[in-house]
């Protein structure tokens, strides 16, 4: 049974090109709950939000229900429905979803070979992200679902003492910031989502960095990856400090980026605590790249 090949040919609404991201986020969503807690089924009621919020973020610009995906995985058999009478969907409609207490996980057969062969995890998760999402949002999404995407890839059920990333750190950060870039105050929104913006480990994950809000920054994408890069960094009185070994000659590069040495950082919000002293001296010794240069305010 080839579950790459399933995961790849998922039966779904298609024409003229119209995307229909519905069964991989609701699998992705799946997959990420399973390498959490293999044991945990997902109650309809319980996780309605956090696939309406999903859809409503990597879906298409049309609305739609998250109890769509829910009753119709079941066809690609990697699905499983009960209710609170047993087995089998009730089907699409909401209030019926949650009135039976309808709970969805991963079919028997998928959760059997995941348990033996634990890297398989993260090779379906790549197979929907390949297949259905520019590589652009595929670190944001794993985000979104909580998946370990680097550890699924390899023996992630096979070490449950590795530490595991809290799902709730954007969302955490990107509110005490009040969803604006403390660089530069970008704060765009598509509709109701923030859209650009992202949480940014101060003191890396990989370095032992913590999931806390005072290791969090909330950075446009732009800015992030500059951050990351050692172009950007924090001073004393959380002043952004911008290395001397950045070159850019454009009118853009020098307002998005030279002209910001100096500047106060924006956030987080009152009563928020700042970040850390020592993630702050981690980056600057590990990360940030060179001397800055002079405050140009």
């Amino acid at each position: 049974m080839d579950w790459l090949e399933r995961a790849s040919k998922l039966r779904q609404w298609s024409r003229d090109g119209v995307r229909a991201p519905h069964k991989p986020l609701l699998l992705l969503y799946a997959l990420a709950r399973f390498q959490a807690d293999s044991e945990d089924g997902l109650r309809y009621s319980a996780v309605e939000a956090d696939l309406k919020q999903l859809l409503a973020e990597y879906g298409p610009a049309r609305g739609t229900s998250p109890a769509y995906p829910f009753h119709h995985l079941v066809s690609d058999d990697m699905w499983e429905v009960r209710t609170d009478r047993g087995p089998g969907s009730p089907g699409t409609g909401v209030r019926e979803l949650r009135a039976s207490g309808a709970t969805g996980r991963l079919s028997p057969d998928l959760r059997v070979a995941l348990g033996r062969e634990p890297s398989l995890l993260g090779r379906m998760a790549r197979v929907l992200l390949d297949l259905h999402f520019p590589p652009s949002l595929h670190q944001d999404l794993c985000e979104a679902v909580g998946l370990e995407l680097e550890l699924a890839e390899t023996d992630s059920l096979a070490a449950p003492e590795r530490r595991r990333r809290d799902p709730r750190m954007r969302d955490v950060v990107l509110t005490a910031y009040e969803y604006q870039c403390a660089f530069c105050g970008y704060d765009g929104m598509l509709g109701t989502m923030p859209v650009g913006l992202e949480a940014a480990h101060v003191r890396w994950w990989a370095f032992d960095g913590p999931d806390d809000v005072d290791n969090g920054l909330c950075l446009c994408s732009l800015h992030h990856k500059l951050f990351d890069k050692g172009v950007l960094g924090i001073g004393d009185g959380h002043r952004v400090l911008v290395s001397q070994r950045f070159v850019g000659r454009s009118p853009a590069a020098r307002e998005h980026v030279t002209s910001l040495a100096g500047r106060p950082l924006i956030g987080p919000q009152p009563g928020v605590r700042p970040i850390a002293t020592a993630h702050r001296s981690w980056h600057l010794s590990q990360v940030f790249r060179g001397a800055p240069r002079p405050s140009t305010t």
